[in-house]
């Protein structure tokens, strides 16, 4: 009896609250990466990276947990894109605006009530490799998509990223590594392409309400061949810039392009 008035009280509370709905409303302006350095939420010098990563047309991937800024961060280095390069931008909601004159968007769509008209961000990578893209952008890399745009990175299409979820850099080989499978790929052949593909991870971080580009890492291949993360540049908690042993390879990455 004692449980079944817990559970009648807790159907009958639910019942009081009614229809609950849930809107992301995009934001009216555009951060750049000037705006970014003037709050304090990335060091100059590690802005001044990120501008060399979109010069050198580097395929990087800007990592994350959910709302730490990933998208918006994403958009402020497309905004640094060229203004004659064309930027095909893939997603499965439209959250990218880059304040840039020459963006090509698909999104993706669900089935309808009867199962069809579904478009998958699958498909929508593949569609945009026909589409003549100077740079390739999956908003978010989620599911089997991720193999089609590391197969795009890997025929000629410099210069791709997108953003993922992860705690921290260091978890973005396996993150990238359970996607993969998604995708029909073993661990070695994803590691494989990973390491062809993609160079550099850009992690955000957010402290309570104050969210920050917390570093820049590379990735490359470990002694028993996997894909690891190495540190490069970290923002420590007082704001100061710290360098680790990896800024020789991230040097090489950004003299290689």
């Amino acid at each position: 009896m004692a449980d079944g008035t817990r559970v009648h009280a807790i159907l009958g509370s639910l019942a009081d609250v009614g229809t609950c709905l849930s809107l992301r409303i995009p934001a009216r302006s555009r951060l750049t990466l000037d705006d970014w350095v003037a709050s304090g939420t990335c060091h100059p010098e590690l802005a001044d990276v990120l501008r060399r990563l979109v010069a050198a047309r580097v395929a990087f991937l800007v990592s994350g947990g959910t709302g730490s800024g990933k998208t918006t961060l994403l958009g402020s280095l497309l905004a640094l894109v060229p203004p004659d390069e064309r930027i095909l931008i893939v997603e499965d909601s439209r959250e990218l605006d880059p304040d840039h004159p020459h963006c090509v968007r698909l999104e993706g769509r669900v089935a309808n009530a009867e199962g069809a008209g579904a478009v998958s961000m699958t498909q929508l990578v593949r569609q945009a490799l026909r589409m003549r893209p100077d740079r390739i952008v999956v908003g978010e890399v989620r599911g089997a998509e991720l193999v089609d745009l590391l197969i795009a990175l890997n025929t000629g299409h410099e210069g791709g990223c997108g953003t993922v979820h992860a705690n921290a850099a260091e978890t973005v080989p396996a993150r990238l590594e359970a996607l993969a499978a998604l995708g029909g790929l073993g661990r070695e052949a994803a590691h494989s392409q990973i390491a062809a593909a993609v160079q550099a991870v850009v992690h955000v971080a957010r402290d309570g309400v104050r969210r920050r580009v917390a570093g820049v890492a590379v990735l490359a291949r470990g002694t028993d061949g996997f894909v690891e993360t190495r540190r490069a540049l970290d923002v420590s908690a007082e704001g100061r810039l710290l360098r680790h042993s990896a800024t020789d390879d991230l040097a090489r990455v950004l003299g290689a392009r």
